[in-house]
């Protein structure tokens, strides 16, 4: 469902993501993993079209997100680290708004959006100017709305920032359910064990490259390291960097 063909992106002597390669299949839960300045947040951009990639390309459900925009992105639903609101708007007019962009009927979105308001503790909020909110229930609300129009492909960028355990665990649930039933999430997260508890697979971005991807079983594998995701993901990128270190010496 997502796939990467030697995707790369530059900043003039920087690059920030290097010839990246991988396949997501529908359904699958897919954590991304990496350090700051990994190059996760750019490769998020170029997945969703909103940079474009110096060589090499992403499809979305087999559409170039590049070449063919609109067919891609209606497979998508992207939920940023810092996502914005329309301030004011009430929760349930912002849901309108999300429904009109995917060329919902009004009926339809009404009846999702009483439905994942439920869900996600919301029904209470409806009425009030998002303005007011907290930071956690406006976050909920972003959530909410990515799920209206029954995505395909779930991009998400830190989703349990600012929820209280409580929430957190309502949107872990909803995200691992969506899963089952053949949505295909990629989560990007520094949380490790959010990682370890909800990914089929997971992939370590570390300067750009991806140095590792699997199971956990072949994460640990890899690493040479038994225990938690932590140790693992320590041991890979510990390792990258002696390698670079190694390489660069004279």
């Amino acid at each position: 469902m997502i796939e990467t063909e030697h995707l790369t992106k530059r900043f003039g002597t920087l690059v920030a993501v290097d010839d990246l390669n991988f396949k997501i299949a529908p359904g699958e839960f897919f954590a991304f993993l990496g350090p700051n300045a990994a190059g996760k947040t750019t490769t998020i951009k170029l997945l969703t079209g909103l940079l474009k990639p110096t060589s090499g390309r992403a499809l979305i459900g087999g559409h170039d997100i590049h070449q063919d925009p609109v067919e891609a992105r209606k497979l998508i639903s992207y939920v940023p680290d810092l996502p914005f609101l329309y301030d004011k708007l009430e929760p349930m007019e912002f849901m309108g708004l999300v429904g009109q962009l995917y060329g919902m009927e009004r009926r339809e979105v009404m009846r999702t959006s009483e439905k994942l308001f439920e869900t996600f503790g919301l029904t209470e909020t409806r009425g009030q100017l998002i303005e007011t909110l907290s930071h956690g229930t406006r976050q909920r609300v972003v959530i909410a709305s990515a799920l209206l129009h029954d995505p395909k492909v779930i991009i998400i960028d830190e989703p349990m920032v600012g929820l209280d355990p409580r929430s957190a665990r309502v949107v872990k649930d909803v995200l691992k359910a969506r899963s089952r039933a053949g949505t295909t999430v990629f989560l990007s997260t520094h949380v490790l064990h959010i990682a370890e508890e909800l990914a089929d697979r997971i992939g370590i971005l570390n300067r750009g490259k991806l140095i590792a991807v699997g199971t956990m079983g072949e994460l640990r594998e890899a690493s040479g390291e038994g225990g938690a995701l932590e140790d693992a993901f320590l041991a890979l990128t510990r390792e990258q960097e002696r390698e670079k270190t190694t390489v660069a010496r004279p």
